[in-house]
């Protein structure tokens, strides 16, 4: 069954979620083309490609000459002209790559995805002398024509954030070469892993089921029905192996090519550059997570094993619900109420930006078949709108994801006056919103609890959800460390990677729990590691960071909001030791990391209090 998402409005039954769940929203994606056949499409599609060739044309050569006229250049209008080809060609991007996730199955949709791909990184060929042509100028005529010029001067966080990337830009036809090949390179790839990963079916008690589907099952509260979702999924990752490992491979390679090229040293720094981030911020993170796991994830884990009744368990129970949670479905309107209401109680407008979501139909929560797994708030660009990507089951897990990606929709509405250039935020603080939207939800939820088991119920989520976020991640990130470092010795086999995955996944884990055959494939359905590699400490960086904050927040007397959402505002035109100045928190202070992580210590500490 097909679910069009190009349809003015649209309501419908997920395949695979809880009936009682209710009717679930489709997105609207009207609001950026009618549909896939529109006219308004395939006009914004020439454009880009003719405003592109004019714009390469006009000012290709010409930079230097007019930051040397200082007041009388026009740097400012060329960096405005070069905003609105982002603006436009993001537009288009973003419809094909929604309507792709919408259903990557259908035959359509992947072609328009492949086709406007191929024609956005023609189009945008043409502009890639513009950043680097730029950064070729010498730095105090730059910084004179910021001066200078009000119109450039806008620009000034943009223009000098872009000059980061100097020591690591290529001769221009080099730049060229690695960017029109990326079509049939790591977006190729990229493509491979989705759709394969969509296509994915496991087979369970003579059914068929999707990823989603099945890893839903891996949460129900009968011990058999975990066990039999795990080897579901054991076999299917098994039997498609040899894909994983060479998109793994390829991908781990290209990356090394691209890296040794630009100069970075370490093989992660390609990422901490794109986030705007220390390298030693990140290492004095995953350290810190590290140290922690066995008063985290180590010591939590054996609490729940007594609690299911087991000496050790396996590795199908880790998210196993508590004997005495609450297993009836969540009904969409009631998990709405729910995030809604805890967002108002911190302000009223982060509670009517994020109704508007519902409102407006620019949340796509069904699960079905050749949907793109998981979830995503997608910012498209400030002219639109954002969207939200959900696979709702009805759970309680995922309320929460609604908060989560909500918290993204808030900032990305919020920060989307900055422009197309500057509204976006660095990885690191781009989880910050999604995470404070996450606690407010709990604290509201928790506040409401008086029911001892209730509580500890709903404690135990928290902690487990909190443990995921950050010990799983940073175990994720020493993964990736792994393999990208021997992958510069030689091709590695699916048994080395499982080799891999099962070190990181013991020492992180930690005794309580038994990772039993079949768990080495679990690497294979993480997109994180094709798509954005070392993306991961994001999550571990911004809960840490949100922790503090949440803090500062509980203690402050007033003011709180407002900065907290002059700091959503500011986008990506500020480092993020500017940001969280005005909160009193520096994340390269060794004790910042410790702080954050006593706050997951101190639920465990609650939790034992009430067992």
């Amino acid at each position: 069954m097909r679910y069009p998402l190009d349809r003015a409005r649209g309501i419908s039954t997920a395949q695979g979620a809880d009936p009682t769940a209710g009717k679930l929203p489709e997105w609207n994606l009207a609001d950026l083309y009618p549909s896939m056949d529109a006219p308004e499409l395939a006009r914004d599609l020439g454009r880009s490609m003719a405003d592109a060739v004019a714009f390469e044309k006009k000012w290709r050569g010409k930079l230097s000459e007019e930051a040397r006229s200082g007041a009388n250049g026009h740097l400012g209008k060329a960096v405005q002209e070069y905003e609105a080809l982002e603006e436009l060609m993001g537009r288009i991007a973003s419809y094909a790559g929604l309507l792709y996730a919408g259903d990557t199955s259908d035959p359509k949709r992947s072609k328009l995805y492949g086709d406007i791909n191929q024609n956005i990184t023609d189009a945008s060929a043409h502009l890639l002398f513009f950043t680097l042509e730029l950064n070729m100028i010498d730095d105090n005529l730059v910084l004179a024509a910021l001066d200078a010029d009000p119109a450039f001067g806008h620009y000034r966080p943009w223009v000098l954030d872009l000059r980061m990337d100097k020591p690591y830009q290529l001769e221009d036809r080099v730049e060229q070469l690695f960017h029109e090949k990326s079509v049939t390179g790591r977006a190729a790839w990229n493509r491979l892993f989705d759709e394969t990963i969509s296509d994915l079916r496991f087979d369970l008690d003579k059914e068929r089921l999707t990823l989603e589907q099945t890893l839903h099952r891996m949460q129900d509260a009968d011990g058999d029905v975990r066990r039999k979702a795990a080897e579901a999924l054991a076999a299917t990752f098994n039997d498609n192996l040899r894909t994983f490992t060479l998109v793994t491979n390829t991908l781990a390679k290209d990356k090394e090519i691209s890296d040794r090229w630009r100069g970075f040293a370490d093989i992660a720094d390609s990422r901490h550059l794109a986030n705007r981030v220390e390298r030693g911020v990140v290492d004095a993170l995953a350290s810190a997570v590290r140290n922690a796991y066995p008063r985290l994830s180590h010591r939590y884990y054996a609490m729940k094993a007594r609690w299911l009744g087991m000496e050790q368990m396996n590795h199908w129970d880790r998210n196993a619900p508590l004997p005495d949670t609450p297993q009836a479905s969540i009904a969409w309107d009631d998990a709405r109420d729910t995030v809604l209401s805890a967002y108002r109680s911190f302000s009223p407008e982060m509670s009517e930006i994020a109704g508007r979501f519902f409102d407006l139909n620019w949340i796509d929560a069904p699960a079905r078949p050749g949907k793109a797994p998981g979830a995503f708030a997608h910012p498209t660009v400030p002219s639109a709108h954002p969207y939200v990507l959900l696979n709702y089951m009805g759970k309680p897990r995922d309320v929460m994801t609604l908060a989560h990606e909500l918290g993204h929709g808030v900032h990305q509405v919020l920060a989307g006056k900055q422009g197309a250039l500057m509204a976006s935020t660095p990885l690191t603080l781009a989880e910050t919103a999604s995470v404070f939207g996450e606690m407010l939800t709990f604290r509201s939820l928790i506040d409401k609890t008086k029911d001892r088991r209730e509580r500890k119920a709903m404690l135990a989520q928290k902690v487990e959800d909190m443990i995921n976020t950050v010990v799983r991640q940073i175990a994720f990130y020493e993964f990736e460390r792994k393999i990208h470092t021997e992958r510069r010795n030689g091709e590695l086999t699916s048994d080395r990677l499982g080799e891999f995955w099962l070190e990181v996944q013991s020492e992180s884990l930690g005794p309580a729990i038994k990772l039993r055959e079949g768990y080495e494939t679990f690497w294979t359905y993480i997109p994180h590691f094709i798509h954005s590699p070392f993306y991961v400490y994001a999550y571990a960086f911004g809960d840490c960071l949100v922790n503090s904050l949440y803090a500062v927040y509980q203690n402050a007397e007033s003011g709180f909001q407002e900065k907290y959402f002059e700091m959503l505002r500011a986008g990506g035109t500020k480092h993020h030791s500017e940001l969280l100045k005005p909160f009193g928190l520096d994340a390269t202070d060794p004790d910042f990391w410790s702080k954050g992580l006593s706050v997951i210590s101190n639920l465990i500490d609650e939790l034992e209090a009430l067992d």
